[in-house]
């Protein structure tokens, strides 16, 4: 069928510039969504009387049955189609006949794919935050079970102060809160229509972008129809919180990496969830925590791509935002599948007491002396010099277990690793994740 703008180019494209420009092999995946648009577009139009309820309800029953078919999984109607919007309004011709001409009045592609996107990334963010909540649940039980269980903190990767495995554990958990809410921020931002800009500057007829809003369940519409089909700023924005959320996965994989390596110790990953060297016999890898920390990577550069694609842009809308959906969608991917592989992590360690109480050495306890003498009275930079001249800290034997455990319920104390204070940031982080984003 020809292309939705071959009344002014009838001869259509050359086949070599249609397979440069075509996208309908990638953003078929927006097909839901543009249905989704389009069926609050025609009740739009029903109610200004820009349709006559015939073909309102003729345009919904063909609308609705396409979109029984996407969910079922159909492939494009038409591969020949220059994208997603062409073939669902190709298609609906089809088999409607010349009423289906009357879905596009008063609508672009510019706004109809703006549309498309904010509904794409609402859903996309509402699916992350939920996949980090079932993470966030898991890693909790995981950390209440260790949360007694001593380990050494670091910094610069040198032994520091005594901690739990609890403790540490539930440090990734509120980073992933974080995210969660950040996602849950990304959602309530994109929930805005740009559904009446047109291509750039509205239309003449008597639409009422507010019906399409409400429709959809949203609070907003763009008050300026420029700014309506060239913002991206939501999927910038969604780019940017998958792709934290991506870093934050790969420093939690790296500690998994040091953490399950003969020299550390620390832990033991499940054999299903790591893999074997094909050359040397006796190797166990942690693939799957070196792959959370190699797909951040992926986040980085969708992330940095996008913005530099839309860095030089002219108002209003330019062929090169037809490039965002290849961010958007691998940022999406990348992500969902990245906390996913997480959350089966979380629950295949086991963790090592011999281990982790054996890096356990006096010279973490060293903190702990210059506050006696603190509390003796002596000011801390004196404190603090004389028990760094008072030995060799180079050479520090096992700390006794009463006086780790002394360590750390000393630290009872908001934000710090003593039990208490465990069960409370277990509470609080529970609690949290519970609330809606």
């Amino acid at each position: 069928m020809p292309d939705l703008w071959a009344g002014r180019l009838p001869e259509g494209s050359h086949p070599d510039a249609r397979a440069f420009t075509g996208t309908v092999s990638w953003d078929w995946r927006l097909a839901h969504v543009d249905l989704v648009g389009s069926l609050a577009h025609v009740d739009m139009l029903g109610a200004v009387g820009l349709l006559t309820p015939l073909d309102r309800d003729q345009l919904t029953a063909g609308l609705r049955e396409l979109l029984a078919e996407v969910d079922a999984g159909c492939p494009p109607w038409d591969e020949a189609a220059e994208d997603v919007h062409t073939a669902v309004e190709q298609e609906l011709s089809q088999r409607l006949g010349p009423v289906a001409g009357r879905l596009h009045t008063a609508r672009s592609r510019n706004d109809q794919v703006a549309l498309d996107l904010h509904l794409y990334v609402v859903d996309a963010a509402r699916e992350l935050a939920a996949a980090l909540a079932r993470l966030i649940l898991r890693l909790a039980d995981v950390a209440e079970i260790h949360a007694a269980l001593p380990m050494p903190g670091y910094t610069h990767l040198q032994r520091a102060q005594p901690i739990t495995v609890g403790h540490h554990l539930l440090a990734y958990g509120f980073m992933w809160q974080r995210d969660r809410e950040r996602l849950g921020d990304v959602a309530r931002r994109a929930q805005v229509s740009p559904l009446g800009a047109g291509a750039l500057a509205g239309s003449t007829l008597k639409v009422d972008p507010l019906t399409v809003a409400q429709q959809l369940g949203w609070p907003a519409v763009y008050l300026n129809s420029l700014d309506a089909v060239s913002d991206r700023d939501f999927v910038a924005e969604f780019v940017f919180a998958a792709a934290l959320t991506l870093s934050h996965l790969s420093r939690w994989g790296e500690e998994l990496v040091i953490w399950s390596s003969a020299e550390f110790g620390f832990v033991e990953l499940a054999d299903a969830w790591a893999t074997g060297s094909s050359m040397m016999p006796h190797k166990k890898n942690p693939d799957v925590a070196e792959l959370l920390r190699g797909r951040s990577a992926r986040g980085v550069a969708h992330l940095t791509g996008l913005l530099t694609l839309l860095k030089g842009l002219p108002l209003a809308y330019n062929r090169d935002l037809q490039e965002d959906k290849g961010y958007l969608f691998g940022t999406h991917d990348t992500a969902s599948g990245a906390i996913d592989a997480a959350t089966g992590l979380v629950g295949a360690l086991t963790f090592r007491p011999e281990r982790t109480g054996a890096a356990l050495t006096t010279d973490l306890l060293a903190t702990d002396q210059a506050d006696r003498l603190v509390e003796e009275g002596m000011p801390f930079r004196q404190a603090h010099g004389q028990v760094a001249s008072s030995r060799d800290w180079r050479q520090s034997p096992a700390a006794p277990g009463a006086a780790v455990a002394q360590s750390l319920t000393e630290r009872d104390r908001v934000m710090g690793p003593g039990p208490l204070s465990i069960a409370r940031q277990l509470a609080a982080l529970r609690r949290a994740v519970a609330e809606p984003v």
